[in-house]
């Protein structure tokens, strides 16, 4: 894939924590609130981000993003490719409730009965980020964990297995960009903005 520029830079920023983030539920399509902590950590959020300017702003059409995003002031615009993985029949549940079912589970490597596999998630992203590699300056994306996780892989050109080393944290920031020509992770899961008081 061909760049016009080495200075975009997207920020990847989670969601603020729901009940289910809260809980270690898999929360993909169900359209879920933050919590008071989740709007905390978004107000939190919007302290660290007042310094950057954004030349464009995207955001999932779920309210755990879009909450948080308008709380950090933004006006984005919505792109459905970002909406979190389809969980399917796993939806609700917890990793060890899914692992009594399914000895050994990774989401990454198994996809989710009834949901979305790994090669279609990763088609998403892929199909996202030829809509924003031509852009420029830096550009935020308000998302959910691991959408988020297999979007960073297919920037880095890696495989989307790679995904489950790259941990996301509720109101975290991650940041890609260039080092010369190459694709490369800046700055990942930052929350260093989350332990003010």
């Amino acid at each position: 894939m061909s760049h016009k520029t080495t200075s975009l830079e997207l920020y990847l920023i989670r969601h603020g924590a729901t009940e289910w983030s809260e809980n270690g539920r898999h929360t993909g399509t169900t359209d879920l609130s933050i919590t008071e902590l989740g709007k905390k950590q978004a107000e939190l959020l919007k302290n660290r981000l007042q310094k950057e300017k954004f030349s464009k702003v995207f955001c999932s059409p779920l309210k755990r993003a879009l909450e948080t995003c308008k709380i950090c002031g933004y006006n984005p615009t919505i792109n459905h490719d970002l909406v979190e993985w389809n969980y399917g029949q796993y939806e609700g549940l917890t990793s060890e409730q899914i692992c009594e079912k399914n000895p050994g589970w990774n989401l990454f490597t198994q996809g989710a009965p009834g949901g979305e596999s790994p090669e279609q998630i990763a088609g998403r992203a892929h199909h996202f980020l030829h809509q924003v590699h031509s852009l420029e300056g830096k550009v935020a994306i308000f998302s959910s964990a691991h959408f988020l996780r297999v979007f960073a892989t297919q920037w880095l050109g890696m495989p989307y297995t790679l995904g489950r080393a790259l941990f996301l944290s509720p109101g975290s920031i991650s940041i890609l960009g260039y080092e010369r020509l190459d694709r490369v992770i800046i700055c990942w899961n930052d929350i260093a903005h989350l332990s003010i008081t």
